[in-house]
Order: structure tokens, then C-alpha cells, then sequence
């Protein structure tokens, strides 16, 4: 089954050339089902590159999926175009009597900052206090898990000394729980933050777990024991030259930037990276739509219960 994407949406034909099934909402409106409702609140910074990346992985299920973009009222985007934004994002104000069945919160690059001081704070707040009551099941990436671990259960940030940044490998520690089905016994994801969540802060919450961890990178995926809200540390998502692309920005602007770890072949930035990531990617956005909101989500939206 194919995502409903909003018709013209750059990613639809992007997405199509690489055989991945969309489709747009005049064709969906011909069809007599139920859909998933998911909305993804993209933080980042290159709104059309996330937009791709996130629903190419969400396009790889049986499922239907009915897709709504949400951007910050109280941040304008310096990256993309007033255009594409009035055309195919909303705002939580438009949205905040409506029920969904799962939402994403991306990552965003304002780690450096206290939370306090990102200028759309309150507004992320506010956005995940509703989503206890109207959102059954919410996925944070990056920066966001950062957010929400903070926002829910109060577990700091850290500034780490040097940016975590490459493609580590990581164990699952819970190989059982429905979230990590099928993942390797050790498995590949990148990584880009200069910020950490530290394992004993994570351990001392009862209301949470730790499902996966790297020796290198640290935690990496963080669940609510009542399976409702997922943190994930690294970008998955990412495209196997998106790594590439932030290090030769930064390199050009003169800016201190390492060679990311594990990423380029032989180490050499002349060599083109190769994904070693994309089966973990697919097989936990999958496992995520599959078990904790297709398999669980009420399908009168109007009925579920509040996460507490």
C-alpha cells in the first residue's frame, strides 16, 4: 500500500523514480479505507532533503498511510522557500484539534543551545503536551529525543567534547521487544550531534528503557515502558551522502570539523561513502509503524488514552 502524500510535494516525484509506491491525495480520495494518520514536525534545516528521507522509510510498509506536514509558528525557515512551506506544511494551530495515530519530531541543529533558548521551545512544548492526548504514538529523532527525554522524564543533555559524528555500530539490548524485530545482532547508524543523553541519567528513570547502545556513540534508542513514546539518538534516516554533505559545508566555511568516523572508505573524503545503514533504517521505521500504531492504535482516534 502506498503514503498519501499532498499532491506536488517535491518528494513524490523523487520517490516514484526509485520504484517507491506514493500517492497523491486525489487518487487516495477514491479509496474506501482507513488510513494512518501521521504527521512529521520537521525541525530541520533542509525541509525537502528530511521530507524525502523520512517518508522514503515510512513507504516501505503495507500500510496507508495519510501524511501531515507540521512546521513551528514561531520559526521561519531560512533553508527552503516561503512557497513549498504555505503550500505543504501546517501549523500546530491548525491541527491541534485532531487526532493522530503517530507522529515524528526530527531532529534539529540548535544543540548547542540550553533548550530555554531555542526560540520555538514553548512552542515544541505545548506541541508535546497535546501529543499525550491527541498523538497514540510519537518517534523523537536526534535532537528531539533529547527534547523529549528532557520535556517527559526530565533527563538532561550533555555537551560532549568533541561532535559525535560517522556511522557506528550498535547492539540491541532487548533483541524480544517488538521495536527491534529482525535487527542484526550488530547493526550500522550515523550519528551527528555535539550533544549526548548519558546511560546511568537513563537507567535511574523507572518509566523508561534502553533498547539499543553503542560502545562508541552511546544510547541509542530510548522507549517508554508503556511503548508509547520512542527516542532515538542517531539519524537513520540519513542518505548515504548526507554525512558527507555536512562535512564539507562545515570544511569550506573554515570551521572546525573531524573526518567523520566509519563513513568514508579507507578514510579517504575523496571516495564516495557507501549506505551501510539502510536495512536497520527501514526495518525500525517498519517495526515502528507495524507494532506500536497500526497494531495498537484505537481506530476511533477519538478513544485512546492519554500517555502518562
Amino acid at each position: 500500500m502506498p503514503i498519501k502524500i499532498p499532491t506536488g510535494l517535491p518528494a513524490g516525484d523523487i520517490l516514484q523514480s526509485e520504484n517507491i509506491f506514493v500517492m497523491d491525495e486525489t487518487r487516495a480520495m477514491q479509496q474506501d479505507i482507513r488510513p494512518l494518520k501521521l504527521a512529521i514536525l520537521n525541525l530541520m534545516p533542509t525541509k525537502i532533503t528530511t521530507e524525502t528521507q523520512i517518508i522514503r522509510l515510512l513507504s516501505n510498509t503495507p500500510l496507508q498511510i495519510e501524511l501531515t506536514l507540521l512546521k513551528t509558528a514561531t520559526h521561519a525557515s531560512a533553508n527552503t522557500s516561503v512557497e513549498h512551506m504555505e503550500a505543504f506544511y501546517r501549523t500546530f494551530d491548525d491541527i491541534r484539534e485532531e487526532k493522530f495515530d503517530g507522529l515524528i519530531i526530527t531532529g534539529a541543529p540548535v544543540e548547542n543551545l540550553d533548550f530555554s533558548q531555542v526560540d520555538y521551545w514553548d512552542e515544541l512544548c505545548e506541541i508535546m503536551a497535546w501529543s499525550k492526548t491527541n498523538v497514540f504514538s510519537t518517534l523523537h529523532i536526534c535532537w528531539a529525543a533529547q527534547a523529549g527525554l528532557w520535556y517527559h522524564y526530565g533527563i538532561p543533555k550533555h555537551e560532549l567534547k568533541e561532535k559525535m559524528f560517522g556511522v557506528f555500530s550498535h547492539v540491541p539490548l532487548q533483541p524480544a521487544h517488538p521495536l527491534l524485530r529482525g535487527f542484526d545482532e550488530v547493526f550500522q547508524a550515523p550519528h551527528s550531534r555535539h550533544t549526548e543523553i548519558r546511560r546511568e541519567e537513563v537507567l535511574q528513570c523507572p518509566k523508561v528503557e534502553i533498547l539499543a547502545e553503542s560502545v562508541e556513540a552511546g544510547v541509542y534508542i530510548v522507549a517508554s515502558k508503556k511503548r508509547r513514546l520512542f527516542f532515538v539518538t542517531g539519524h537513520s534516516e540519513y542518505d548515504a551522502g548526507t554525512l558527507a554533505a555536512e562535512y564539507f559545508r562545515d570544511k569550506n566555511k573554515g570551521l572546525p570539523i573531524a573526518l567523520p568516523r566509519h563513513y568514508f572508505p579507507a578514510d579517504d573524503p575523496t571516495l564516495p561513502p557507501r549506505n551501510t545503514w539502510r536495512g536497520h533504517a527501514h526495518l525500525l521505521f517498519s517495526n515502528w509503524l507495524n507494532y506500536f500504531v497500526y497494531q495498537a492504535t484505537p481506530f476511533d482516534l477519538k478513544t485512546m488514552e492519554r500517555i502518562d
